[in-house]
């Protein structure tokens, strides 16, 4: 007997005992899961989904895909060019039962997506004060000033402002004249 299950935006046919790769699920290797979205039974079509029916596996591994490369280059003027890969995240499982009825009733886990699950917020640890002054911290960075908080400067300076080689000058200037 075989199925045609859908998982991941996929269709598969399968028998018992078939090895598929399909999407990421949330599961653990050695898990069982159920597939709920049976869309044929063998002689048995669904409307689209046929109630009741499921397909049993066990979860093999957590693996990756192979690796695709989109390398992308522009002509003409611009030589640029960008190369990027991606592996995608699928899951091994093995086909270990069809069920045409009852498979609500089984008690095992439905095979949900890893995207669908909820993110667990991860608890903060909250650090004593006397060991937060202990740690090391870098002094905070001033931004440098726009030009509306820099400080004005004066039209002319004054002399004891003027540095003293160049008052020194100045002054053998007058001098000669």
């Amino acid at each position: 007997m075989f199925a045609v299950m859908k998982t991941g935006g996929k269709q598969y046919r399968v028998q018992p005992g078939d090895v598929l790769r399909v999407e990421k699920l949330a599961a653990d290797a050695g898990e069982m899961i159920q597939f709920n979205e049976v869309l044929m039974v063998g002689s048995t079509v669904g409307a689209p989904m046929i109630a009741g029916a499921g397909v049993q596996a066990e979860v093999i591994d957590q693996i990756k895909g192979p690796k695709t490369i989109n390398f992308v280059k522009r002509r003409r003027k611009h030589s640029s060019k960008r190369t990027k890969g991606h592996r995608q995240k699928l899951t091994l499982v093995r086909i270990k039962d069809i069920l045409e009825k009852g498979a609500e009733k089984s008690g095992v886990k439905a095979a949900i997506g890893a995207g669908s699950v909820p993110h667990v917020a991860t608890p903060v640890v909250e650090v004593a004060p006397a060991e937060k002054s202990q740690q090391l911290r870098r002094p905070p960075r001033n931004p440098p000033l726009r030009k509306s908080q820099q400080p004005r400067k004066s039209q002319q300076p004054q002399k004891s402002q003027l540095p003293q080689k160049r008052r020194l000058k100045s002054q053998q200037q007058k001098q000669q004249q």
